[in-house]
This record gives C-alpha cells, structure tokens and sequence, in this order.
C-alpha cells in the first residue's frame, strides 16, 4: 500500500504523486484488502470544489488513493515546487482498472449515468476486454429513500469493483458513505467515462489529450461546461496563494 508521503497538498486538498502504473499496482492491492476502498480521480475544479467544501475535502482526504486527474493540477504542482510525475487521467485508470479485473478473474458493476447508458457501456466493454465480468448495471437516477435497495442490488451482484458515474462529489459521497453496507472491495468515481464507452460521447483526440487540451475539446462538445471551466483562474490564484504562504 503506498505510503502518505508520497501526498502533495494543492490548495488544502491531497493529491497522490503516482503513475498510471503506479495506481493501477494500488489499485490491485486495494481490490485483496478487508473492507471499500475509495479511489478518487479529481482535476483542478473538482479540487476547487473541495476546498469550499470541508464535508468532501474530508472524503478525499480519507480516500485510499486520490488521482491528478487534470492537468491544472500539474501546473499547480509546479507552481508549489513539488512537480507531480505525470496526470492520470481518471478515464485511462478506469480502463486499465477494468483490464486488471478482467485478468484477476474480478466482476465489475457500473452505476450511473442516463437510463441506457450503463447497459450499453457494458456491452461496449465486454465485447472489447476479454473475460471481462460485468456483475451489473444501473442507472444514476433515484431517490434518497431508493439507496438502501441500491446497495442491495450491488450487493447481490457479487461485484468486486464499482465504478460510479454520479457526477463529483455525489459519486465520493456515496462510496464513502457505505463503506461498511457494500461488499466491493474498491470503488471509484468515473464522471462522464459511461458516457464515453457507450459512444454517447466522444472522447478528446490524441492531439487534445497529449497537449493539455482534453478540456477545450470537451466544450465544443458541451457549451455548457464553460460555467465550470471558469473556475481555473481562480484555482491558479489559490494555488499562487497557497505558495507565497508557504514561502513566508
């Protein structure tokens, strides 16, 4: 398991130093542990988002492994003179996840997105990672008083690892708060990556993803996102903050 040293703090918020390799070897160690393991896979605006948010600053900190998912988090870490070895993005770590459970003989169970999407993410992916598993499927929309049910479901399944597609901090609140009522051994929250694997969207070319640009692709897709792409300045701001405090 790997040790806490290997954190950096960006704005408040921890962020493990790690390659893909090296998630996807926590990742294989957490999936033999004794009770969920939470792994989260944030970007600078969803490190934004906690650090107003004491409640979900608090999960990722307890999360077994927190992924530099963005890479405003790597300018940031430049920034603060503790430069992360590389992003990870949290759909590659998924993927590779979902390889690494096929190999191990592991099932997975994908909760989530709009009505279809899971299911058809599913049979995406069984058609494309040989001897992958999938334990079950379910949408992301319900109720409060649904939950119990819910992990029910994902329990009877037998699933070893849950990938949960609840948009940040629902998909981190939910895992953490039922650690102890589901019997997966890690999940992980994926955001948009159903929405990928069941061709509902596109993901960034290799250009956009190799240059940083991954982002700008994904608001050509969704104008919309521009609301939440707004947020970067302030971030950096934080982070510029964050460093002359520390140079004090």
């Amino acid at each position: 398991m790997m040790e806490r040293k290997s954190r950096i703090n960006i704005v408040g918020i921890p962020v493990d130093d790690v390659t893909l390799g090296d998630a996807l070897s926590v990742f294989e160690d957490l999936m033999k542990g004794p009770r969920l393991s939470l792994i989260a896979t944030p970007n600078s605006e969803i490190v934004m988002m906690a650090s107003k948010d004491p409640s979900f600053a608090e999960i990722l900190d307890r999360a077994e492994l927190v992924i530099p998912d963005g890479i405003g988090l790597l300018y940031a870490s430049k920034m603060l003179g503790r430069p992360l070895k590389e992003r990870v993005a949290g759909i590659d770590f998924a993927q590779g996840a979902l390889e690494r459970t096929a190999q191990l003989g592991y099932s997975v169970f994908f909760f989530g997105g709009r009505p279809g999407i899971a299911e058809k993410a599913a049979e995406n992916k069984r058609r494309e990672i040989p001897g992958l598993r999938i334990a079950g499927t379910r949408h992301g929309y319900f109720t409060e008083e649904e939950i119990p049910s819910i992990v029910e479901e994902i329990n009877g399944s037998g699933a070893d690892f849950l990938c949960v597609a609840l948009g940040a901090r629902k998909q981190e609140q939910f895992i953490d708060a039922h650690r102890d009522a589901l019997h997966a051994r890690v999940g992980v929250g994926i955001g948009g990556s159903l929405d990928v694997w069941s061709g509902s969207l596109k993901r960034a070319p290799a250009f956009y993803r190799k240059n940083g640009l991954e982002w700008l692709y994904r608001l050509k897709q969704e104008p919309s996102r521009i609301r939440r792409i707004r947020v970067l300045p302030a971030f950096l701001a934080n982070v510029a903050t964050q460093r002359m405090k520390e140079e004090l």
